[in-house]
C-alpha cells in the first residue's frame, strides 16, 4: 500500500524547469511492437506543460525508457502550446470538449471552488493556471483522450471582448 502512494505522490508533484515551464506527467503506457523476432517493448508518456497563466501544451513521447519518453513528450508538448484565455482564475463560459468517444463538459466556478476536476482533466487545467472550476468526464475514461477532450474545448474557448471585435458591437450591446 505505501508503495502505491509514493508512485501517486511523484506522479502528482510538477516539475519546475529553468525556463519557468510547469510539466505534468499525465499516464505513462507500456507498449509493444510484435516483430519476427519476438515483442519490442517500449513506453510511452503523455505530458502536459504549461506556464500557469493561459499558455498549455500537450505532448506525447515513446521511447525504450521512460525518462527519455518523458523528455520526447515534454518537448512535442512545447511545441504545440495554445494560448487560453482566463478571467481572474476561472474560464469565460461552459464549454464542451469532445475528442473520439470523451467528452468533457467544464463549467466555470466562483472563486474559492477550487478545481473539481478528475485525474487527466485536473492535470491539464492545473498547469494552464485555472483555480476554480468544475468539471464532468462523460464516455470514456482513457487518458489520452480525456486530456485531447479538454485541449479541444480550451481551444473553442471566447472571451466577450473577441466575440464583440468579431461582430462589430460592443460588449455592452452584446450583454443585453
Amino acid at each position: 500500500m505505501a508503495e502505491r502512494n509514493e508512485k501517486s505522490e511523484k506522479r502528482g508533484k510538477f516539475q519546475k524547469e529553468d525556463d519557468g515551464m510547469l510539466n505534468k506527467l499525465i499516464a505513462v503506457n507500456r507498449v509493444t511492437k510484435v516483430v519476427k523476432g519476438g515483442r519490442t517493448m517500449r513506453l510511452s508518456a503523455l505530458v502536459a506543460v504549461g506556464d500557469g497563466n493561459g499558455n498549455v501544451g500537450i505532448g506525447m513521447g515513446k521511447a525504450a525508457e521512460v525518462p527519455e519518453a518523458i523528455k520526447k513528450a515534454t518537448a512535442d508538448a512545447k511545441r504545440n502550446m495554445i494560448n487560453i484565455k482566463l478571467i481572474g482564475t476561472t474560464i469565460p463560459h461552459e464549454v464542451i470538449g469532445e475528442y473520439g468517444s470523451g467528452k468533457v463538459v467544464m463549467m466555470p466556478a466562483e472563486e474559492g471552488t477550487g478545481v473539481i476536476a478528475g485525474g487527466p482533466v485536473r492535470s491539464i487545467l492545473e498547469v494552464v493556471g485555472v483555480k476554480d472550476i468544475r468539471t464532468k468526464s462523460i464516455g470514456t475514461n482513457n487518458p489520452i483522450n480525456c486530456v485531447k477532450a479538454v485541449m479541444e474545448g480550451l481551444k473553442s474557448l471566447r472571451t466577450a471582448e473577441q466575440i464583440a471585435s468579431l461582430r462589430g458591437k460592443t460588449v455592452e450591446e452584446i450583454k443585453r
